[in-house]
């Protein structure tokens, strides 16, 4: 049996325009349906980008500040910082611990997908 996709609505042409940022979904010929206005920075969100720009003048290893003052396991608060690193409100807060966290993300990514380890890739 064949199914139909619905029809698009008239007046919107097909394209990758209209499509919510490029991404395949439910939003897909509705003009501004994935598009939502941007969301400012929580407490906690300006508090891990602080954290994150002096861990180290702390003692103790970084877990275990992260467990105590944020209340999250370490899994957890390393998707919210990625989350965070892929914000516009958290590059105008401090943009050079972003830029600094980006790049060391981009550098681990590469040294993974390259069969390195990051401490000994030859890029750096």
């Amino acid at each position: 049996m064949l199914v139909r996709r619905p029809e698009r609505p008239p007046g919107i042409p097909p394209g990758p325009a209209n499509r919510g940022g490029g991404a395949e979904g439910p939003c897909n010929g509705v003009p501004g349906a994935a598009q939502f206005p941007p969301m400012e920075l929580t407490d906690r969100d300006r508090a891990i980008l602080d954290f994150e720009r002096s861990w180290w003048t702390e003692s103790g290893p970084k877990e275990a500040a992260i467990r105590e003052r944020f209340e999250l396991s370490g899994a957890r608060y390393y998707q919210i910082l990625n989350e965070l690193l892929e914000s516009d409100e958290a590059y105008a807060y401090d943009p050079l611990v972003v830029r600094r966290l980006r790049r060391l993300r981009d550098r681990r990514r590469r040294a993974r997908s390259e069969g390195y380890q990051a401490s000994e890739h030859p890029g750096r």
